[in-house]
């Protein structure tokens, strides 16, 4: 083993996953979670609720508190995992901003898994965390890209992007993470690799409607190719970098969760389409389908920065304001043509 000890932070499907890629080089993979049942499970050697019938080595161990991840660790822990939604990471930071500054400081590597943008303040991840860890941003690092966490842990190959400020860190997260079935590919267009990450959910959303609906192949690529224009326009207002979207993180994530039966989001579109309501899906579903709170982020980011995204506002009046989905294709196939550069 090159490692000694990785601490993942929140044991969802997706963190899970990664902590199985992390322990092909790591002699320790610790799952910092809340739930007793999620405790129980991974350290029985399978995370049931999330990941069910997919086997966990036995170097995977979960823990409750700061002070059994400090009995379980083998050695120095060399870098943290956030598998924190957004909806998590302001209150998780708040309330353990000592434990994960004292890791900080020794110069630990971090990388966050979450995707989304927060629908109140608008802000991404990376700009969440530099909130509450200034002094270390250098050190963060946002991975995104087409992984479904039931393949990875399947060891079905899978490429994805890795974003940062620092060089060194970044080959560094690259090397950690990087096995004969999953390899980081660096960047330093962190915006691009967040965007990419997040609005690609809201278009899986809207690719589940269409499915649901009976739309079939041209539909699907109708939609992938204009979502992927609309996702470029909310790049140029950060500064993301154009051929980001056209990375992993970008039309390779989009693809995935337009097509792919694993995905969470385009099932949840797929159940909207039936004429269920948002609210009720969420309710009963374990997993935190990110693309919902993202639409209503991207509507109101889009009007505030007046961008022209048709298929994030003609989503966010199916979900948020209870209309017609197929009322809406309507709208939108009806309006008046434009070039791609006009607003």
């Amino acid at each position: 083993m090159k490692y000694k000890t990785a601490l993942v932070l929140a044991g969802g499907a997706f963190g899970t996953s990664i902590a199985f890629v992390l322990a092909q080089h790591f002699e320790k993979v610790i799952i910092m979670v809340r739930s007793n049942e999620i405790y129980e499970e991974i350290n029985s050697g399978e995370n049931t609720t999330y990941l069910p019938h997919q086997k966990l080595p036995s170097t995977i161990k979960a823990a409750l508190s700061w002070s059994e991840v400090e009995n379980i660790k083998s050695g120095e822990i060399e870098l943290i995992i956030s598998g924190l939604p957004m909806a998590a990471i302001d209150d998780f930071c708040k309330k353990n901003i000592h434990e994960v500054e004292t890791l900080l400081k020794k110069g630990t590597p971090f990388i966050s898994l979450a995707k989304g943008i927060d629908h109140q303040t608008l802000l991404l991840p990376d700009e969440m965390y530099r909130s509450h860890f200034q002094k270390y941003h250098s050190q963060f690092m946002y991975l995104s890209g087409p992984s479904f966490a039931k393949e990875i842990v399947d060891k079905q190959i899978t490429i994805v992007s890795l974003a940062g400020e620092d060089r060194e860190v970044l080959i560094k997260g690259c090397e950690m993470l990087g096995t004969e079935f999953f390899k980081a590919l660096p960047t330093t267009d962190v915006k691009g690799v967040l965007l990419g990450g997040s609005l690609k959910n809201v278009i899986a959303i809207a690719g589940g409607i269409m499915e649901g609906l009976g739309y079939n192949h041209n539909t699907r690529a109708a939609l992938i190719t204009r979502g992927i224009v609309e996702m470029l326009r909310f790049g140029k207002e950060f500064g993301a970098r154009p051929e980001t979207f056209y990375g992993p993180s970008g039309m390779g994530d989009l693809i995935l969760t337009t097509t792919g039966e694993l995905s969470r989001n385009k099932s949840f579109g797929i159940e909207i389409a039936k004429g269920r309501k948002p609210e009720d899906i969420i309710k009963n579903s374990k997993s935190v389908v990110e693309g919902y709170k993202t639409t209503k982020a991207a509507y109101l980011l889009a009007n505030k920065k007046n961008i022209r995204a048709r298929i994030f506002s003609g989503l966010y009046e199916v979900l948020y304001n209870n209309h017609d989905p197929k009322e809406v294709i309507q709208m939108l196939m009806m309006l008046p043509p434009k070039f791609d550069d006009e607003l």
